[in-house]
């Protein structure tokens, strides 16, 4: 009781500008703390609300309010991942669709592991559903997928890019980890259907060999074996290990115009649809080869045989100018 009385002593002898200095002080402190707890309780409500969505499905879906509220408002203690797609049957996105079944499996992998916490969710954000966050983001392509830190806006690593590495689950994992430093061991579903087919092709082997037991000169048949090797080469050559790796879409279609490209405009990344085209291209060259030595080793008119021959180097030298341009 005294101490308070020397307190109020002790204001009353202060000048009075002091004292209104006092007062604005405690009335900002009181602003500030009851914005913290204000900002908490949102951010709270936010994460809460995630978890919800989380438990139900492993991509959360967005439209454009949710977004915006969700993704890239403050406050934010955790990360999210988002696909931007275009999944509509009227957008005809094939690649969206495959590259949608690999963050699926990648969504499931995370909510389903023992590591799974609040830091870090899977949304989706589809074409029809939010076009106004794919103007925002000054965005034309699908599919693509960005990360969207903490803190701060997405700086370029933070998105993934799917051009050069392509869009398996395991590509993904290994681009969020260096992003958030959350690791994501991909558990894929049992699919027995590699091991039907190779139980299938044995099966054909093996009776095929044993109804021409009595006959198998056909395995010693060098244009048999020749063709097989021509084939192997050809898939190599025309980059089929890399689909194999990399997993690149078959072609882009840019779901803005419509407009489907085969070829990729970078000398880093292809389609499959390229190497298609590049194998039958070898595979044409191969066979102008082969009928041009035919051509010069067999047996008749002399005027004849050159005019194979001359026939034989301009179906080469046409084909060698179409895969230079």
């Amino acid at each position: 009781m005294a101490l308070g009385t020397r307190a109020s002593r002790w204001l009353l002898y202060l000048p009075a500008g002091s004292c209104l200095l006092l007062v604005l002080l405690l009335l900002l402190c009181v602003q500030l703390g009851g914005g913290q707890k204000k900002k908490e309780n949102l951010l709270a409500e936010k994460v809460e609300q995630l978890m919800e969505w989380s438990s139900r499905r492993s991509v959360i879906r967005m439209n454009g309010d949710k977004f915006r509220r969700f993704v890239k408002a403050p406050p934010r203690n955790y990360s999210v991942i988002v696909m931007f797609t275009a999944l509509q049957p009227q957008r005809q996105c094939s690649v969206c669709r495959q590259a949608n079944e690999e963050y699926q499996v990648l969504a499931n992998s995370w909510r389903y592991s023992s590591a799974f916490s609040n830091k870090l969710f899977f949304t989706i954000v589809d074409y029809d559903e939010g076009a106004d966050v794919f103007q925002q983001l000054n965005m034309n392509s699908a599919p693509t997928f960005m990360h969207f830190p903490p803190k701060g806006k997405p700086k370029r690593a933070d998105t993934f890019d799917l051009q050069r590495i392509g869009f398996a689950a395991e590509q993904l994992a290994k681009w969020i980890a260096d992003r958030t430093d959350v690791h994501i061991r991909v558990f894929r579903p049992p699919n027995y259907s590699g091991t039907i087919a190779l139980a299938l092709l044995v099966s054909l082997v093996g009776g095929l060999l044993y109804l021409r037991r009595n006959n198998l000169e056909f395995i010693y048949n060098k244009t048999g074996w020749a063709m097989a090797a021509l084939c192997v080469v050809f898939a190599m050559t025309s980059g089929q290990m890399w689909n194999h790796i990399r997993g690149p879409p078959y072609a882009h279609k840019n779901p803005q115009n419509g407009q489907v490209s085969y070829i990729h405009g970078s000398s880093q990344a292809q389609f499959v649809a390229e190497s298609h085209i590049i194998l039958l291209l070898n595979a044409a060259i191969t066979m102008g080869m082969v009928l041009l030595n035919e051509a010069a080793t067999s047996k008749g008119d002399v005027g004849k045989r050159r005019s194979k021959l001359f026939s034989g180097i301009c179906r080469i030298s046409e084909f060698y100018l179409l895969k230079a341009f």
